[in-house]
């Protein structure tokens, strides 16, 4: 069973522990920031699977901070609910022109708060219902960590696993070197960014080793000149 992760924004220590325990209760692994600067760092560091997001925050508001990330490639799709005392139909409307997937109004009932995370997660990438990725041949089985070329197993290792995982799930977006360095490694872990070339390479040298004339798999991992690396299954001609 997967585990999602949620990250919880709001500067009221009383509403951040109500939620954790509500949403621990359901299964779900949750991240405290109490400030929209908390949260960007820990957004890079934890990649959540979905936000809580406070709207009324001093410094930066929610607001704020969800403009920032649907501006951002690497955080712009991930699901974001914000919770706030605003009833009004404009601050809805507000809301969702800013890029959020949903709006609750404080005070509400953990159990409504739970749903509407589990409907939204369903939604956003179909994970409740499927643990399974693939394209054209290529699949990833994420709760066994296997990867198939038609249906044959792949022995590949967990970086690679891993960066496989990131690019399938992130179709047709370029990412630098130091984007992939952050999203696989992790921004607290100091690598060189050659260390993604040389992964690189060895995923498409696995992915390579089942080519044939109609299936060029291998090629799907393409080299973005003077930015980076795209996954795409429509080749590059």
């Amino acid at each position: 069973m997967i585990t999602y992760k949620i990250l919880i924004v709001d500067d009221e220590v009383a509403i951040r522990e109500m939620i954790k325990v509500a949403l621990e209760l359901a299964g779900f692994q949750c991240v405290e920031a109490a400030s929209a600067m908390q949260a960007m760092p820990l957004i890079v560091d934890e990649r959540p699977d979905l936000l809580l997001l406070d709207w009324m925050m001093p410094e930066v508001s929610g607001i704020e901070l969800l403009r920032r990330l649907r501006r951002d490639e690497v955080t712009k799709e991930i699901p974001v609910i914000l919770l706030t005392a605003k009833a009004e139909e404009q601050n809805t409307v507000q809301a969702l022109d800013s890029g959020a997937d949903d709006y609750i109004t404080k005070p509400f009932k953990p159990r409504e708060l739970t749903a509407r995370i589990k409907s939204l997660l369903r939604r956003a990438d179909g994970r409740a219902g499927k643990q399974l990725i693939a394209v054209n041949g290529l699949s990833l089985d994420l709760v066994g960590h296997l990867v198939f070329i038609n249906e044959k197993p792949v022995n590949i290792g967990p970086t690679e696993f891993k960066l496989l995982k990131f690019f399938m799930s992130h179709q047709e977006r370029v990412y630098t070197r130091g984007q992939l360095l952050d999203q696989v490694w992790g921004s607290n872990i100091y690598i060189e960014e050659r260390t993604v070339d040389v992964h690189i390479r060895r995923l498409r040298k696995v992915l390579t080793s089942f080519d044939n004339e109609d299936f060029k798999i291998g090629d799907y991992i393409q080299t973005v000149r003077g930015t980076g690396y795209r996954f795409s299954a429509t080749l590059a001609t």
